[in-house]
């Protein structure tokens, strides 16, 4: 009868991290000024190295923001203003970060709308500055978007990012252009709630469902929920995740671990 395919976006067809990095980077800068007047760019690289280090954990992008500002305290005990900045290292915040986050956003007074809202103005004013910089700070993982050029499937993009950005990587690095109903993207509701509302479409009966994903907690949300039973979930070894995520994905009977070099049969 055919297949459908629910792709997540970053870390499983285009590999965002230096874009992501260095766009938190500037929206920490314009969030936070006072603490970030002084850093020079040897810091600035540190913090965009370590940022790629620690990207498993983010699950939106404004986490990116929380977690700037975590490695500068760490790096500047000067600047320190959280309780949990001290000692701190990348594999702590890799083991932690979902206990870490809400302390870190009450500490600091935080609010996650505001915080994805000035992500989002940071991307559009690199954007609108600078397009093709911003384009090729981003890259599709080897053979990705042929996977998804030539897909026979019915293939949605479903993400965290900024539906407008996932749109124009899509067009400007891999020359596709989907439909905006097949791009559900931040806003759309939780990734569960899509699913649900995908296997319900009438034009969707019959078809077997996929779901492919680099984050194991959310592979994990899937499996809770007894009516996505028929969804065949996958976790690619190629995303953001780590050597320990995937042991634990592979260890679980509703999750395959899948390939790059196997993606691209699959959506054929």
């Amino acid at each position: 009868m055919g297949h459908l395919y629910a792709l997540d976006f970053d870390g499983v067809l285009c590999d965002t991290c230096g874009e992501t990095a260095i766009s938190a980077l500037k929206a920490a800068k314009l969030r936070w000024p006072a603490l970030f007047d002084s850093v020079d760019s040897a810091t600035d690289d540190w913090i965009v190295e370590q940022m790629i280090k620690v990207r498993p954990v983010v699950e939106t992008g404004y986490e990116t923001l929380l977690l700037v500002r975590l490695l500068l305290e760490t790096r500047v005990p000067s600047l320190r203003k959280s309780s949990v900045a001290e000692g701190l290292i990348v594999e702590g915040i890799l083991e932690n970060w979902l206990k870490l986050k809400p302390i870190v956003m009450e500490e600091w007074n935080e609010n996650r709308d505001e915080l994805i809202d000035l992500f989002g103005k940071v991307r559009d004013d690199w954007l609108e500055k600078d397009f093709t910089g911003w384009i090729e700070a981003n890259r599709f993982f080897p053979g990705a978007a042929d996977a998804l050029r030539f897909s026979s499937s019915r293939v949605y993009i479903v993400t965290t990012k900024q539906g407008r950005f996932a749109d124009a990587l899509l067009k400007e690095l891999a020359g596709i252009t989907l439909p905006p109903e097949r791009i559900y993207g931040l806003g759309t509701g939780p990734k569960v709630e899509v699913l649900k509302k995908l296997q319900k479409m009438p034009e969707h009966q019959g078809l077997t469902l996929h779901f492919v994903e680099d984050r194991l907690a959310t592979l994990k949300n899937v499996i809770k929920e007894p009516e996505l039973d028929n969804w065949n979930l996958y976790l690619v070894d190629w995303g953001f995740n780590t050597q320990k995520e995937r042991e634990e994905a592979a260890a679980n009977p509703r999750i395959q671990l899948l390939e790059l070099s196997d993606f691209s049969s699959k959506l054929k």
